[in-house]
């Protein structure tokens, strides 16, 4: 299967004989397994200080033998652990349970627990070119969202002179020439501020997805494409499921480089 090469200027100056990853099965049901499987190990452990809640002099003295004063049945209150040596304003207060004031949580999150799910290293692979492949069908890239009305071809393969642009400027010329622009324009326009606490944490933006750029080697047109919103440069070496279907959802619009669809071909 052939597909056209496109310059930076929009024409076609040839044509290029696609690898035979572009034929792969379409997995959907193990792409998403292996994007579950990315997000997973970037989850950071988190839990409750030990000993949070707890930090009181509280005891639960049963014992009928001691003086009234001491004991904490039996006195016309509850059977809950109360707080001693603390003057005559906070003795007897109710400490160190989960229904007291300031008392350490029920079921706190545990820093043990394993966040990360497993995935076959074959799985894996094997679900990176299922996803490469996703990416060739225009239907599906039409089915995720993007718009695809003006762009020249899918796949879409460029020379290699892409990866030599250093601007925004330029590379807004080349994606307009390419017909990807539109594209680029839907992913500014739906950014919105989220809402709930994550504004609190770095979070302000959501921003979709737009174009991923797959390269050979980076050389200038990483810097040139990080302030446009949704759009993604990769090494071909680093290419992952989630970039090819970010939230398991298949068909991202791609714009390879040449050298970017030679290494694709000489991989096996």
């Amino acid at each position: 299967m052939k597909a056209p090469l496109y310059s930076i200027e929009g024409i076609v100056v040839g044509d290029v004989e696609l690898p035979p990853v572009f034929e792969e099965e379409i997995r959907p049901d193990l792409i998403k397994r292996a994007v579950l499987a990315i997000i997973s190990a970037r989850r950071q452990p988190y839990g409750t200080m030990k000993g949070a809640g707890r930090q009181y002099t509280a005891e639960y003295v049963g014992m009928r033998r001691l003086p009234v004063w001491r004991r904490t049945i039996n006195v016309g209150r509850a059977r809950l652990p109360r707080t001693k040596d603390r003057g005559e304003i906070l003795f007897g207060r109710v400490a160190n349970v989960p229904q007291a004031v300031g008392g350490p949580r029920a079921h706190p999150p545990k820093v043990e627990k394993v966040w990360r799910e497993k995935i076959n290293k074959k799985e894996k692979r094997k679900a990176t070119r299922s996803a490469i492949a996703a990416t060739a069908v225009p239907d599906l890239v039409k089915m995720r969202g993007h718009v695809v009305d003006h762009v020249k071809h899918i796949p879409l393969i460029v020379e290699d002179r892409i990866e030599e642009v250093k601007t925004t400027k330029e590379l807004k010329e080349v994606l307009k020439k390419l017909g990807v622009w539109p594209d680029v324009e839907r992913a500014m326009e739906k950014t919105r501020r989220r809402a709930g606490k994550g504004k609190r944490r770095g979070r302000v933006k959501k921003v979709p997805k737009s174009v991923l750029i797959v390269v050979g080697e980076d050389r200038g047109i990483v810097k040139a494409a990080r302030n446009l919103p949704g759009v993604d440069v990769v090494n071909v070496r680093n290419l992952n499921a989630e970039l090819l279907a970010p939230g398991t959802r298949i068909g991202r619009l791609t714009l390879w480089s040449l050298s970017a669809i030679k290494y694709l071909g000489e991989k096996k």
